[in-house]
């Protein structure tokens, strides 16, 4: 994979040349020197959704048994409930 660099000014003079180094992997777009934005395929774009992961899929996965996770002591209370 090749990562191009692109200033917002080389950017907007050949768009298509930034559109063709897609292929290759990301275009990050610098401002002022600086990285800004990164323009992807929309295949790699689909590919990087497509591995997200809800806190459940991520706490169930192998291994999770092995990260500490500090939570909050709870302060409420369980009331009992009429229920005639």
């Amino acid at each position: 994979m090749t990562v191009t660099m692109l200033s917002g000014r080389e950017l907007n003079q050949d768009l298509g040349r930034a559109k063709r180094a897609t292929r290759d992997g990301p275009v990050i777009i610098t401002d002022r020197g600086r990285p800004a934005h990164v323009l992807l395929s929309f295949d790699e774009y689909k590919r990087l959704i497509g591995k997200m992961r809800t806190l459940g899929d991520m706490l169930a996965a192998p291994g999770a048994d092995d990260v500490d996770l500090p939570l909050p002591q709870r302060t409420e209370h369980a009331r009992s409930v009429d229920l005639s």
